[in-house]
């Protein structure tokens, strides 16, 4: 098991949460210093780096200054294999399981691996579950797939159980950048009740 995993495992074993700061690779460098520099004042210590689209390509150098400002635990939060560096302590290897887009459920983390396993970056089994927020976010265009309903926690659950079978260790429920309301309670706890691994909750 690696460190970041690890981490995550023993703060869920004693019943601690955890925020994380996710970091747009795409903003200016003193932005996310002044960022970064407050989510460690308020005792941050997750961060993950990435989104659904990068138009700049600085995810490689956001991560080396996360690091440079004294931030542990830079994680990979990546929408596509070209977001993939390996400067960070770990990766969330993603399959987009609420979707049936072929390229994010399988063909994006092909062209990923290679590079992941040569760099020896700690991978995450991850489920990414997008959920009806409202709108169209860019995470759904993207993607180009449906989300879960928002109030069918049913479905959620049977979905994330699906990945967990799958040898999925975290769930990732996503209402996207820009969502009109976050994910409902009902799609959380389901999720969490009926599968053993890490929920992550963000969007909105």
């Amino acid at each position: 098991m690696g460190l970041v995993l690890e981490l995550l495992k023993n703060r869920r074993a004693q019943h601690k949460k955890s925020v994380a700061l996710l970091c747009d690779p795409d903003i200016p460098s003193h932005q996310i210093t002044d960022q970064v520099q407050k989510a460690l004042l308020c005792g941050i210590d997750l961060f993950l780096v990435g989104g659904s689209h990068l138009s700049v390509g600085n995810t490689s150098e956001c991560v080396k200054l996360i690091k440079s400002l004294g931030a542990q635990n830079v994680i990979l939060f990546p929408g596509n294999e070209v977001q993939v560096v390996k400067e960070a302590d770990a990766i969330l290897f993603m399959s987009l399981i609420s979707g049936r887009n072929p390229d994010f459920l399988i063909s994006k983390q092909v062209a990923a691996a290679p590079f992941v396993k040569f760099n020896n970056l700690e991978a995450i089994p991850t489920g990414y579950m997008l959920v009806e927020s409202g709108k169209l976010t860019s995470a759904l265009y993207i993607s180009n797939t449906l989300p879960l309903p928002n109030n069918k926690p049913d479905i959620a659950a049977a979905t994330a159980m699906a990945g967990e079978l799958l040898g999925m260790q975290l769930f990732y429920l996503d209402a996207g950048s820009g969502a009109e309301y976050p994910i409902p309670q009902s799609i959380i706890h389901a999720v969490k009740t009926s599968t053993n691994g890490i929920l992550f909750v963000g969007g909105g």
